[in-house]
């Protein structure tokens, strides 16, 4: 596994975290809008990312650490697509989805780069050791 002691060294949860914080104001935008479903889909979706990220970590070996990424990188797509239904809806401008994305596209870099570096590695985790 990657040279993690805690769940709060991986950059990629780190950056999740600061997504799902940045989307509290959408999440009142959609319920003073009435718009529940969307709102409650853009919740889970959300927290889905952080969350798989920290069970992947919790699990201790590499590849099912690889599995919840891939799992979170889904939710993280999810989350895209939502913010441009929320576009789409009219409850958020041009800019605001324009600096979501570019939030939206940094923790799939990280993502996909712990993938890949998990890929790399000949450790298996530290359940095997």
């Amino acid at each position: 596994m990657a040279t993690f002691k805690q769940l709060e060294d991986i950059i990629a949860w780190q950056k999740a975290r600061i997504l799902c914080s940045e989307l509290k104001q959408e999440f009142r935008i959609l319920v003073s809008a009435r718009d529940f479903e969307l709102n409650n889909q853009l919740k889970s979706s959300s927290g889905s990312v952080m969350d798989n990220i920290a069970e992947g970590f919790g699990r201790m070996g590499n590849n099912e650490f690889k599995n919840f990424l891939t799992i979170a990188h889904g939710s993280l797509m999810e989350v895209l697509s939502q913010l441009y239904r929320s576009y789409d809806c009219e409850y958020i401008p041009a800019e605001r989805l324009s600096f979501l994305k570019s939030l939206v596209n940094e923790v799939s870099r990280l993502i996909r780069s712990l993938i890949q570096h998990l890929a790399d590695s000949e450790l298996k985790g530290i359940k095997f050791k």
